[in-house]
């Protein structure tokens, strides 16, 4: 296809407000609807913007801005695909398998597939990360009751993970 016939993106181009740390013209939404049921499907104080993938643009991929406040934290899940994270904003702390990093702007977190995950901001100021994942992917899935009892049990994650 050539670039005069590819489709048009409803997205061109969207200017950055760095005095709300927002992109004009997407919406703002929650993280999820609902809080699961499970241990560490809990989740506190955290949105997301969808800033590509979403629009109409001919790619596989979705792009996600994520802000989580003071004090709070992701589900802790695993999903069959990957997640590459680049941190933008604050600090915060982050769980990718039986690890715990902090992270700080500019880091980048690759989680690779089925692999447990969370992020948790544990400072006073916003922690805000892009996530990029699959367009088409599937739902997070909690836990075993072993990996979280095996994140528990290690003092460096056991610190950091939060269950609800």
């Amino acid at each position: 296809m050539d670039k005069s016939s590819a489709p048009r993106s409803a997205l061109t181009f969207r200017r950055f407000d760095p005095a709300s740390f927002r992109w004009e013209g997407v919406p703002l939404e929650e993280y999820k609807l609902h809080q699961g049921e499970h241990p560490g499907e809990g989740w506190r104080d955290i949105t997301r913007q969808v800033l590509a993938g979403r629009f109409g643009e001919p790619c596989a991929f979705r792009v996600r801005y994520f802000e989580v406040g003071p004090g709070g934290h992701s589900s802790l899940e695993k999903h069959e695909h990957i997640h590459v994270v680049i941190t933008l904003r604050g600090r915060g702390r982050v769980i990718v398998g039986e690890e715990a990093h902090k992270t700080r702007p500019f880091d980048l977190i690759y989680v690779p597939p089925d692999t447990p995950h969370q992020f948790v901001n544990d400072g006073d100021e916003p922690f805000g990360f892009l996530c990029m994942v699959n367009a088409d992917r599937d739902r997070p899935r909690p836990l075993s009751p072993q990996e979280l009892e095996r994140l528990q049990a290690r003092p460096d994650t056991a610190s950091v993970v939060r269950i609800r």
